[in-house]
């Protein structure tokens, strides 16, 4: 099963979407990067993540303690390292989309204000949801292939962490976006190719409403 819904969907959805941008939260292993990385491509869009900025930057010490330990990084180092990036010259006319920008409650306004300010405005939010048991299976799976790299908040302990950080500070934010209107509900447990029909037919029906 591929379809992902058709060309013409995805070209309204993509007129609705102009420069703008699509932030997407979940749990560690709901999918953010995997059907982030499709969006990227049908999109002509570019994937950009708090989490994979913050990595590959010069931050300070205490910073990289608490994200190599599974925590969030503090907000305003957060801010201050992460959210200029939205005005890279080389994302200019260009959808995003974002991989969690802005996961710890308090940020979401200067997340909406870096975006629109950079000319990418978050037209809608995406939340993947998926349980605690599915994200540790696809956790085992994932060790077992060896297929994310060598990140150091990617063991059992941290993984612990990094559920408990999105409970009490990321789940807040899923909220906020869901009082504003802004916000669709994915169930990230079926294959593939189930949830990215699901994701492209939820943003035409969002994408037509608001037009």
């Amino acid at each position: 099963m591929t379809d992902h819904t058709g060309e013409e969907k995805v070209a309204a959805i993509r007129h609705w979407l102009g420069a703008g941008s699509i932030n997407v939260f979940g749990l560690p292993y709901a999918g953010k990067d995997t059907h982030g990385s499709f969006l990227a491509e049908i999109f002509n869009a570019s994937l950009l993540g708090g989490g994979e900025i913050l990595r590959n930057s010069i931050i300070p010490p205490h910073v990289k303690e608490a994200i190599d330990a599974g925590n969030l990084a503090p907000t305003d180092d957060y801010i201050r390292i992460v959210l200029p990036y939205l005005s890279s010259e080389k994302f200019k006319g260009k959808p995003l989309i974002l991989s969690s920008l802005g996961r710890w409650h308090g940020e979401e306004e200067g997340v909406l204000g870096a975006a629109e300010e950079s000319g990418h405005p978050v037209k809608v939010v995406l939340y993947l949801h998926i349980d605690i048991k599915t994200a540790n299976e696809r956790f085992n799976r994932s060790m077992l292939k060896g297929d994310r790299g060598d990140r150091v908040d990617d063991d059992k302990e941290k993984l612990i962490v990094r559920f408990s950080e999105f409970t009490e500070k990321t789940l807040p934010v899923i909220h906020f976006y869901r009082d504003k209107n802004m916000l669709i509900e994915i169930d990230g447990n079926p294959d593939i190719d189930d949830v990215r029909n699901t994701i492209i037919d939820k943003l035409f029906e969002y994408a037509t409403s608001v037009s």
